[in-house]
């Protein structure tokens, strides 16, 4: 029998015994912060690349992340298990339990990265970016862009784990200073290693991937540093043993397996609407106004979306493992009110200043700018629904239902927008309006979904089948 959890000295109390709005405002606000910040380092890479390269780097950063994503929320399924795991047992003062939970993630993490992600997206690359009827042009700038992802991925795998850790153990503040470095340290990468420096060549779209990489190893020292001398909330001193420990592991699966399937449909789903825009007539222009209307400028929503689907998921989880389901659905209510009013403004932009927000990625081609326009006033209507879906999402994920959002992705996300897709391809008909529309719809769908399953309350019993002795 272990020795008895310890008091969990280092954990915020405030989550499960404090005002609701302040325990989600305090997890929400770096990591929504952080989101933000982090996502200038996509603007600057599609700015730069968009002014050095043209639209066709654009759209080759825009077609090898969506691929990448497919893979890559996979293996970070295993980080939503951890979370799970974490809140659990930090709302109920298990801070031993907590330390061997992420260590057993870190190990699983690493193995899948660099035994499985790393040699076998090297060797199918070059299919992967067929599926998605890229043009040759832009598959010539994807192809090394998405190859040095898949082999160097490691430290960004580094960052969300320890990110997705501390967030659900009620530090959000570590994360969001190592994200502030991140995106600070993979800027000033991605200024010189895109356009060049001195005798440093411009690599264009390949060095947007360099700077990921190389700014990601240097965060992963830092966490690899804070992990080992015991300078955060989670630490891997004292675990009792470098073992791994498989009821952790099958746990860590049994929640995260479902989300990571539910990742690989939403970014198979988003693969095979880049083939739909990559059948149009102005495939080229079409997949790099999505790429900058969708992938960067609507990800200022869905960034601070996810912000607060994770203070919903470790207020959740927390206030669950300390038995007060009832805070739990007030927290999610508490996320979701502050995700409409952050999307009613960002919406606003979207209407009144469209070719301003375009322009500031180069886009000057007159149909690459009107296509782009069109999506921005779909994505106005989109945002009320994405953000409602993502913290009732973060709500059921949270509390240990991360199937429910599995199966509600695969509708909202696959079978609407892409049968509708399908529909319109078969009668000889679509454009690039019924895409747009088919994204407005699936995210409606989603929403309204997550919502009801969330309502039902069947997340009030679930269990976890690790306990203190094994941790």
């Amino acid at each position: 029998m272990a020795a008895p959890a310890k008091s969990g000295r280092k954990y915020d109390r405030r989550i499960v015994e404090g005002p609701i709005p302040g325990a989600v405002w305090r997890l929400a606000w770096p990591t929504m912060l952080q989101n933000l910040i982090g996502g200038l380092q996509g603007m600057v890479d599609h700015a730069m690349v968009g002014h050095y390269v043209g639209f066709t780097g654009n759209a080759a950063i825009g077609v090898a992340w969506q691929i990448f994503l497919v893979v890559v929320v996979f293996i970070t399924s295993v980080f939503t298990g951890m979370g799970v795991l974490v809140a659990r047992f930090a709302g109920a003062h298990d801070e031993a339990a907590v330390n061997r939970t992420v260590y057993n993630a870190f190990l699983t993490a690493t193995g899948l990265s660099l035994l499985v992600m790393a040699p076998l997206g090297y060797v199918f690359s070059p299919q992967l970016l067929g599926l998605v009827n890229a043009a040759p042009e832009v598959q010539a700038e994807a192809l090394p862009y998405l190859r040095t992802m898949f082999v160097f991925s490691f430290g960004m795998m580094m960052f969300f784990m320890t990110g997705g850790a501390f967030r659900s153990a009620g530090d959000a503040q570590t994360p969001m200073r190592l994200g502030i470095l991140y995106t600070v340290l993979n800027i000033g990468l991605n200024v010189i290693l895109i356009r060049g420096l001195g005798p440093i060549p411009a690599f264009g779209t390949l060095g947007a991937a360099l700077g990921t990489v190389i700014a990601g190893g240097v965060i992963s020292s830092i966490v690899l540093w804070l992990l080992l001398t015991d300078r955060a909330v989670v630490s891997f001193t004292n675990l009792g043993g470098w073992k791994p420990d498989f009821a952790i592991i099958r746990e860590l699966f049994r929640f995260g397996l479902p989300t990571g399937i539910q990742g690989i449909a939403m970014n198979v789903g988003g693969v095979f609407l880049l083939r739909f825009i990559g059948s149009l007539e102005a495939s080229a222009e079409a997949q790099a106004a999505y790429t900058v209307s969708y992938v960067q400028l609507f990800s200022f929503i869905t960034w601070t979306s996810v912000g607060l689907m994770g203070a919903a998921a470790a207020v959740g989880g927390q206030n669950l493992g300390a038995n007060k389901p009832d805070r739990t659905v007030e927290g999610v209510r508490v996320a979701a009110f502050i995700g409409v009013a952050v999307a009613a403004f960002l919406a606003l932009l979207f209407v009144t200043i469209p070719k301003s927000l375009l322009g500031i990625f180069g886009m000057e081609d007159p149909l690459v700018l009107a296509l782009g326009v069109e999506l921005l006033r779909y994505l106005a209507v989109s945002a009320f629904f994405i953000t409602v879906a993502l913290t009732y999402t973060g709500g059921l994920q949270g509390t240990g239902d991360t199937k429910s959002p599995l199966y509600i992705s695969i509708v909202s996300q696959i079978v609407i927008p892409l049968g509708l897709c399908a529909v319109f391809s078969a009668l000889g008909t679509l454009e690039p309006g019924d895409i747009w529309l088919a994204i407005v719809l699936g995210h409606v769908t989603r929403a309204l979904l997550s919502v009801i399953r969330f309502r039902q309350g069947r997340w009030r019993s679930i269990e976890v089948r690790v306990g203190r002795a094994t941790a």
